[in-house]
């Protein structure tokens, strides 16, 4: 492998991994990030990282200040209703294509990402709180799957750097509403199979802006 390739690969490992540091709250909203420290925990040069944060940054994850250099984006009430507005507008256009075009291997792929997600679920609810990441890797996992057959691949990627965004919030404010969101996951895994499209968007907008409410409701944001 040339040098450039090896240089190019030491690059992603480093944004994959800060990337998810930031999208599972392991980097705390408003840290500075030192470059020199950052440097040496994710394995890379100083000129890389900066590249990566400006790439972080274009995400809205990472705040570029001049000369100041870089820190995590923070996160405010009204930051996460507008990720959230954003979420819903994206994911009620995709459901009705993805549902009208999805065949029996998108029906299963659904019906295996829910079961990920609802046993997950059940464990949480009786009072498993260690495996809150991996609950909520399964949550984003199950509903890019509902929409994934829509057709437009633009439209995937930008609803994907739009739910980690939410998903941020989410691990920063610890939410979880318990039976109340996994009763609205199965019944949204009941719409896709039924190809019932209006009553799934319905059930979304249910499950977003009360999720929206919940964390408010609590503080963990003010």
């Amino acid at each position: 492998m040339s040098i450039e390739l090896v240089a190019a690969s030491i690059a992603d490992r480093a944004y994959d991994r800060m990337r998810s540091d930031l999208v599972f709250g392991r980097l705390e909203p408003g840290l500075r990030l030192r470059l020199d420290r950052l440097a040496a925990e994710y394995g890379t040069s100083v000129s890389t990282l900066r590249e990566i944060l400006s790439r972080l940054s274009s995400e809205g994850l990472v705040l570029a200040e001049g000369q100041r250099g870089f820190r995590v984006a923070p996160v405010s009430p009204a930051g996460f209703e507008d990720v959230a507005a954003m979420r819903l507008l994206l994911e009620t256009y995709a459901l009705p294509l993805s549902f009208a075009a999805g065949d029996l291997e998108w029906e299963s792929r659904v019906v295996a990402a829910h079961h990920k997600l609802a046993f997950m679920e059940r464990r949480m609810i009786a009072g498993d709180q260690e495996g809150t990441e991996l609950w909520k890797r399964y949550d984003r996992e199950f509903h890019q799957v509902l929409i994934e057959a829509c057709g437009s691949q633009t439209l995937l990627d930008l609803y994907g750097g739009v739910f980690d965004q939410y998903l941020r919030y989410q691990m920063v404010a610890v939410v979880f509403r318990g039976e109340i969101a996994a009763k609205e996951h199965k019944v949204l895994l009941e719409c896709a199979l039924a190809r019932d499209a209006d009553r799934a968007c319905a059930v979304l907008e249910q499950h977003v802006n009360g999720c929206v409410a919940y964390t408010l409701e609590s503080g963990a944001l003010a």
